[in-house]
């Protein structure tokens, strides 16, 4: 269970499709919330079942690209594994 800001972003990381990546202003605008990028990041970073909400499917720019909770080469292996990156 989340708040309903946060249930309202982990169902538009369900509909990134695999193979593909979205920075966390994008799932912002999505969300039509555009300047609440840092609460994004933050109900991102509460997902609560990662098998079915696919947040590392989600980037930062720069050097927080690759943040993850369970690591960046963690994250780095699923997107390879998906295509989303080389």
């Amino acid at each position: 269970m989340g708040t309903e800001f946060q249930v309202k972003v982990w169902l538009e990381l369900t509909k990134i499709p695999s193979g593909k990546t979205l920075t966390y202003s994008e799932v912002a605008k999505k969300i039509r919330k555009p300047s609440a990028v840092r609460a994004v990041a933050s109900a991102i970073a509460k997902n609560p079942i990662c098998v079915w909400i696919p947040c590392h499917r989600v980037v930062g720019k720069g050097t927080s690209k690759l943040k993850y909770h369970y690591g960046p080469e963690t994250k780095k292996q699923l997107l390879i594994s998906e295509g989303a990156i080389a």
